[in-house]
């Protein structure tokens, strides 16, 4: 009877009713709010579990509250039979849309407690995550459209088939997407923490995400480039996750050698290399196929009769002694030599091509800076000048001459 007469009261003051059920439904929103997600944020804040905030802060208690009060509309929809249809249509609506988005949000809470955990090697779930949270929104707005309508969400379904060329093109970017994002994941192409370089979109750094539809990549200046999944399969990029897992970083760099300053060493010069601790034994050889040559020959008419020896071989021999001593420089697990290149009119290149026992940029550029100072020094012991282009202190001493 009561129930009767307050549905009476309600089809005869229809916007005092609505001014009620309005400001009822606010409070009884600040009322979940309070009570759900004040007490949900504050109880996380008491662990020192990580992962009960990451969810916590996903799941948008504020925004969930909302639930409560919808729940109760729809529950209360009968107080108005006649309007009882479009407010239990309205209130699912909200529902439904709230628990698409909270799911979403709980998705989100999963990757980031993935890739927070010590399971995660890189290889990114989100891709994955994307899809499942498209399909989710999907399934809300074909609900959606059957609540407005009134229709069976199987019924529109069925009529999807139909518009499969319209979908295939307004979802041209996705379909791309995923398929870019499968072959990725797949192959292991890239994942984050990778040093990928991408010269057609200008891009050198470190790979901080990968998604379904974006691979983000911080760059060593701290930018960050935003490339599309599915345009970094079309492109032609740099990845250095081997060199970074192999342990060795390649130096290839060239010394410069006046060619004017190369010559035979005299037995003075020889004598002075001897006594350098790392090719003694290399300058004694040399000198000792030089004697025995010579004693089998007798007389020698001219200098370029028998083997000789010259200042920048002996200059290549210390070269590569010094590497070999060197603790940073793989000598034996990788590729080691010390070479001379064609000669240019720059001077003769001589090479070193060496793996540092260190990935780390800095170490890197330290370890290669300190080999290449000292090599720059060294050269004038032996008689070798380095080629530079010349400057106008140059000029200036060749006037004065």
């Amino acid at each position: 009877m009561k129930v009767i007469m307050l549905q009476d009261w309600i089809e005869s003051n229809p916007f005092i009713a609505l001014l009620a059920a309005v400001i009822g439904l606010v409070l009884l929103y600040l009322f979940s709010r309070i009570v759900f997600g004040r007490s949900l944020l504050y109880l996380t804040s008491l662990t020192k579990n990580k992962y009960d905030d990451i969810i916590a802060k996903s799941l948008r208690p504020y925004r969930a509250a909302w639930l409560i009060p919808f729940i109760v509309l729809y529950i209360l929809a009968y107080l108005s039979p006649t309007h009882q249809s479009v407010i239990e249509n309205l209130a699912l609506f909200f529902i439904l849309w709230l628990v698409a988005l909270t799911i979403n949000g709980l998705l989100n809470a999963v990757n980031q407690i993935y890739e927070s955990s010590s399971v995660f090697k890189g290889v990114s779930i989100q891709g994955y995550l994307d899809i499942l949270k498209l399909l989710i929104i999907l399934v809300a707005v074909i609900l959606s459209i059957s609540l407005i309508t009134g229709e069976s969400p199987l019924l529109l379904l069925s009529g999807l088939g139909a518009l499969t060329a319209v979908l295939l093109f307004a979802f041209h970017e996705t379909i791309m997407s995923l398929i870019a994002s499968i072959q990725i994941s797949v192959n292991d192409l890239v994942k984050e923490g990778d040093w990928l370089e991408v010269p057609s979109f200008d891009a050198d750094g470190t790979v901080i995400n990968v998604s379904l539809y974006l691979v983000r990549i911080q760059n060593w200046d701290n930018t960050i480039t935003i490339i599309p999944t599915s345009k970094l399969i079309e492109t032609s990029y740099r990845n250095w996750r081997g060199m970074q897992e192999s342990g060795g970083r390649r130096i290839k760099r060239a010394l410069h050698i006046d060619q004017t300053t190369l010559r035979f060493c005299t037995p003075q010069m020889i004598e002075r290399f001897g006594r350098i601790d790392l090719i003694h034994d290399f300058v004694a050889e040399r000198m000792m196929q030089i004697i025995t040559y010579r004693k089998e020959k007798g007389k020698v008419d001219s200098p370029l009769d028998g083997p000789q020896i010259t200042n920048v071989e002996i200059f290549r021999a210390y070269a590569e002694a010094y590497l070999k001593n060197h603790p940073d420089i793989h000598t034996k697990k990788m590729d080691f030599l010390v070479r001379e290149l064609e000669p240019l009119p720059t001077g003769l290149p001589l090479e070193i091509y060496a793996f540092t026992k260190t990935t780390k940029w800095n170490e890197y550029e330290r370890i290669q800076a300190e080999i290449f100072d000292h090599l720059l020094a060294a050269a004038k012991f032996f008689d070798l000048h380095l080629f530079q282009e010349p400057t106008g202190s140059d000029f200036s001493h060749a006037l004065r001459r």
